[in-house]
């Protein structure tokens, strides 16, 4: 499974990117409001750190507003992938935007239904939105687990990105149900490479390493 950041802090993502985990990364304007900058400025230096895949999305509602924000995002960098909102106009601008090769990335996706309209529109990513689904009662990992059974029955091309990502047990479901793709936030990210066992283990080997040295 693919790890992507999701996340618009070009320091975070440099700092993962030169560890060789980041795949790609997903953006919002949320998320770009938070950094402080540009959209365009910092989608670009996240594109010059990252080869594989960089969502970047707009506020157009209408199909043809929708894909002229599409084709100004396309021009910024080769690995721009256009985020779409999930919406007949969404779904229109995504069939022509894939004729131009632009690829799409359909978001806030919340049902199966949804997921298969997206495959057959041709999007290249589709996101699921699980943690969302979790806050109001529903299982998340569940909707992703239907939706991969769904695309293998059929053959969809359509990638599953697991977005809104709460823990690291949803990326360790995502993997476990065939995703192809988590999103994950830098403090999900962060949390991933630590166990209170493991930290308590180095420090265990560091001391005995240092008594060891004073009995030399």
């Amino acid at each position: 499974m693919k790890i992507f950041l999701d996340t618009a802090d070009a320091a975070k993502i440099k700092k993962y990117a030169e560890m060789g985990m980041v795949d790609g990364v997903t953006t919002n304007p949320t998320l770009i409001l938070k950094s402080g900058r540009r959209q365009e400025d910092v989608t670009k230096e996240i594109c010059k750190m990252v080869d594989g895949p960089v969502s970047a999305e707009g506020n157009a509602e209408k199909a043809e507003d929708i894909v002229k924000e599409g084709e100004v995002f396309a021009s910024w960098a080769k690995n721009i992938v256009v985020k779409v909102p999930m919406t007949p106009e969404g779904l229109k601008a995504v069939r022509v935007l894939s004729k131009k090769g632009i690829k799409t990335n359909v978001t806030l996706v919340f049902t199966s239904a949804q997921a298969l309209l997206v495959a057959k529109a041709g999007a290249t990513y589709v996101s699921p939105f699980v943690g969302r689904l979790d806050d109001i009662g529903e299982d998340g990992m569940a909707l992703i687990e239907e939706i991969m059974r769904m695309y293998k029955n059929y053959g969809f091309k359509t990638q599953v990105i697991v977005a809104s990502v709460r823990s690291s047990a949803h990326v360790v479901r995502a993997a476990a149900a065939g995703a192809d793709i988590a999103t994950v936030p830098v403090n999900i990210m962060d949390e991933m490479f630590t166990h209170k066992l493991t930290d308590a283990g180095i420090r265990k080997f560091h001391d005995d390493w240092e008594a060891a040295k004073k009995k030399a």
